[in-house]
């Protein structure tokens, strides 16, 4: 596991809220929490950004992956649209969390509610090697279900 510290800038509609935090000792993601001015119900179907309240700079080479929480997506069918949503290293606004409701009620987004979770994760940078073949592979050109279905043999 590695350690760092990563700047966070609460703004105006983050007071009193707590900062982002690990539910466990163990937990990958840190919770992010609903800043809003008032209740905002999401309809089925319907998807709104939800603010969270912070800023944050993280350091060269990291991103923050906003992903979804299990539990509402599990018992309210609601979850995070663009999973995982990527926070670059230069980016300086709010962090929103763009949810959707894929159950069949409205879901109620109450201030301070855990709605998604943040992990952070080092990133490559990659440069572009442009060949006229590439490699052979066992897979090939099999995309889309070609390795199967099964864990075991095909059925």
């Amino acid at each position: 596991m590695t350690q760092m510290t990563v700047q966070i800038k609460r703004l105006r509609n983050g007071d009193g809220l707590n900062l982002p935090a690990y539910a466990t000792p163990a937990s990958a993601g840190m919770d992010l929490l609903a800043a809003t001015d008032s209740p905002i119900g999401i309809e089925p179907g319907e998807r709104i950004m939800v603010p969270t309240g912070i800023a944050i700079a993280l350091p060269p080479g990291f991103e923050a992956q906003v992903r979804p929480r299990s539990g509402l997506a599990l018992k309210n069918g609601v979850t995070v649209l663009n999973a995982p949503g990527t926070i670059d290293a230069d980016y300086r606004g709010e962090i929103g969390v763009i949810l959707i409701n894929h159950g069949s009620e409205t879901f109620l987004v109450q201030r301070g509610m855990r709605v998604a979770q943040m992990v952070f994760a080092q990133i490559s940078m990659a440069t572009w090697d442009e060949v006229a073949a590439l490699p052979e592979s066992e897979r090939a050109e099999g995309g889309f279900g070609s390795t199967g279905i099964s864990g075991g043999d095909e059925i």
